[in-house]
């Protein structure tokens, strides 16, 4: 090859480049926004319920495990 084709394939080769840094920079500014979107919705809707479903069922178990004691101290003599 010529050195002028040379030249002439490197400005092709330098917008490819150019291309893909915008798009993989844009891809990195739609994943930044995304995670940020998920984390809030984790931290605004989905911790809040776990938290309230947690001590729902604790307050459960905690009147079973009453009853359960009182039931054994009920027939510990019998």
């Amino acid at each position: 090859m010529s050195p002028q084709n040379e030249e002439n394939r490197k400005p092709p080769l330098d917008e490819l480049g150019r291309k893909i840094g915008k798009n993989l920079g844009d891809a990195k500014r739609n994943l930044e926004e995304e995670s940020e979107k998920l984390i809030a919705y984790l931290n605004d809707e989905v911790v809040p319920a776990v938290r309230q479903g947690s001590s729902r069922a604790l307050r459960t178990a905690a009147e079973k495990l009453s009853r359960l004691a009182e039931y054994l101290e009920q027939n510990r003599s019998k």
